[in-house]
């Protein structure tokens, strides 16, 4: 009998040890949503992932963490897109540049000169005809949650101040792969140069390009003050941004939690618009008092001088959509 307890013993111990595992498997924290965005966690993007991350968290009551990966950590634009298709990255802050490919329509908020102001901006993307857009990512396998915010795009370079179209000739500039921008340029004179933000850094440094462009967030976080002597006021493009969740993630959710998502998503976005809003009055001041050389342009004949690619632009999008996007007040 003592024999057979002693053999009971242990057996017993890992039935209590199985059971203990059983009932403890549901109450285990799951794993946190993977995040990705191009900059770092101090910029517009960080704002939006930490928005989202504390919307999630609070929300549900500590179900859903979320890990921020920044500064392109899980690759560029392009690949993270496409980690989002395939389940491999839950969420993205993402710029129109990379999206536009996937979405094409959604490329007519980066119509040069299409767009006034950062409230015209806001208010076309706020109405029927930015909401309407949103809905065009599910049918390119992903999920977009609300629109995010970049602000309007300027030029820096390392070559000479730009007043005037004449200024910015011959200028080699970095852009993202963005056909309506390269037109544009196209037209104006400069030497468009696609390339992946990850490689544009090291590409001011070496002088393989004179210059970027990107709005004054981007501008100031990613400090191309240290690289770059000149800026121009040129505001020749609004840059939205967009923070989408992937199918797998979303499609798993429950009603409610969906609805988390939603709020989490337009909490993104509106803490990008606040830090672009904020770095919109300080981020001139700043950058020049880190040595840069700031240029009020003539943007009237930066406007006349892309012109020519509005033809292409309205056969693109439709010359009827664009109208409605420029009268919207």
């Amino acid at each position: 009998m003592r024999q057979s307890t002693q053999w009971l013993a242990p057996a017993l111990l890992s039935m209590a040890a199985a059971a203990a595992l059983t009932v403890a498997a549901p109450a285990a924290a799951q794993a946190p949503l993977k995040m990705a965005y191009a900059l770092s966690q101090q910029s517009h993007y960080g704002a939006a992932g930490n928005a989202f991350a504390k919307t999630l968290d609070e929300g549900s009551g500590g179900k859903y963490k979320v890990q921020q990966f920044a500064n392109s950590a899980l690759g560029g634009e392009r690949e993270v897109i496409e980690g989002l298709q395939l389940g491999t990255i839950d969420v993205a802050v993402l710029s129109t540049g990379a999206t536009m490919n996937f979405v094409p329509s959604a490329a007519v908020f980066d119509v040069p000169f299409l767009l006034r102001d950062l409230d015209h901006a806001r208010n076309v993307l706020d109405g029927e005809i930015g909401q309407n857009m949103l809905a065009e990512f599910n049918k390119r396998g992903l999920v977009a949650l609300a629109w995010g915010e970049q602000g309007f795009r300027h030029l820096t370079n390392n070559v000479r101040p730009v007043s005037t179209p004449e200024d910015a000739k011959g200028l080699k500039i970095r852009t993202t792969e963005n056909q309506l921008h390269i037109a544009a340029f196209r037209e104006i004179g400069i030497l468009p140069t696609p390339m992946a933000w990850p490689e544009v850094m090291t590409a001011l440094q070496q002088g393989t390009i004179d210059g970027q462009e990107n709005p004054l967030s981007v501008i100031t976080s990613a400090k191309l003050s240290q690289v770059q002597k000149h800026l121009a006021l040129t505001g020749h493009v609004y840059a939205p941004a967009v923070i989408i969740v992937s199918p797998s993630v979303y499609e798993s959710l429950s009603a409610e939690d969906k609805a988390l998502f939603q709020k989490a998503g337009k909490n993104a976005g509106q803490a990008m618009r606040d830090f672009v809003s904020d770095v919109e009055i300080s981020g001139v001041e700043q950058l020049k008092s880190e040595g840069m050389q700031v240029t009020e342009v003539d943007r009237a004949a930066f406007a006349k001088a892309v012109e020519p690619a509005y033809k292409d632009y309205n056969k693109r999008f439709g010359e009827k959509l664009i109208e409605q996007i420029r009268n919207t007040q």
